[in-house]
């Protein structure tokens, strides 16, 4: 497989992890995002990990439809950004019209911000209480200012001191039972002198006779034609796909050495 798609493949495991960041500003340049890296940080800490993620600009329509499409999976989604009170901010209304729901002041979530900003919740920061009917909330430790959740779809500030632990919690509070129930390993070779097009049937061998592990192709651009070639699962898959590759390749003529294991 190639790594130049965002969509990551993601380890065996009961419920699917996505990821959705928003915000024109990600899209422009003005701020980097860090919410992926640190989002597959905290999933690998747990034994977990991330099957995709998508970038969306401040949008409605475009919010409204991935939402619609993420929300009739039974994936996990965090997203990021969006959920201010300002003009930009789309999708706490995005998220209600996705699910077919009407925005509805959430009493919680505006205790949580009477309780931080006293009278000056009013008349505007008391907006971010607005979320779609039926959401759940998501506590804030930095301001208390909450996020939502709604379809095991999770809704956060796009700020990561706020964003990342309340992550954290999400996962400690929903996901716990899932933690560390694979025991994944990953080996990888680096194959010299070769092509993606010259190894892609024995990639296609290997992923059919181990159906379980992942298989991933990285070429490096450098003066000699060299690829990472990697695999991933479970400790007895990994090694038996690896001897496998290790043997056609001798067989094929191609030199390589290992890259890691994991």
């Amino acid at each position: 497989m190639s790594t130049h798609s965002l969509y990551i493949m993601s380890s065996i495991q009961a419920v699917r992890f996505g990821a959705i960041i928003i915000g024109d500003e990600i899209l422009s340049g003005k701020r980097q995002d860090a919410h992926l890296s640190k989002l597959i940080s905290l999933l690998s800490e747990r034994g977990l990990s991330l099957s995709w993620a998508e970038y969306l600009g401040d949008e409605r329509p475009q919010i409204v439809a991935t939402l619609k499409r993420t929300m009739a999976s039974n994936d996990a989604v965090f997203c990021f950004g969006g959920i201010g009170a300002t003009p930009d901010d789309q999708t706490r209304q995005a998220a209600a019209e996705a699910s077919g729901l009407p925005i509805s002041r959430h009493p919680g979530a505006v205790a949580e911000i009477e309780a931080r900003f006293g009278e000056s919740a009013y008349p505007k920061r008391v907006l971010m209480a607005d979320f779609p009917l039926h959401a759940n909330l998501i506590p804030n430790p930095v301001n208390r200012v909450p996020g939502f959740s709604l379809a095991q779809h999770y809704f956060m500030p796009g700020f990561p001191e706020m964003a990342w632990p309340m992550t954290e919690w999400i996962l400690d509070t929903h996901y716990r039972h899932l933690f560390h129930q694979h025991t994944l390993h990953e080996s990888s070779i680096l194959v010299f002198d070769a092509g993606e097009s010259q190894l892609l049937d024995l990639m296609g061998e290997i992923t059919s006779r181990y159906p379980a592990i992942k298989l991933s192709s990285l070429p490096r651009l450098d003066q000699r034609r060299t690829i990472e070639l990697g695999v991933r699962g479970s400790k007895a898959d990994t090694g038996q796909a690896m001897q496998h590759i290790q043997a056609a390749l001798d067989s094929m003529g191609y030199p390589w050495q290992t890259a890691g294991v994991a």
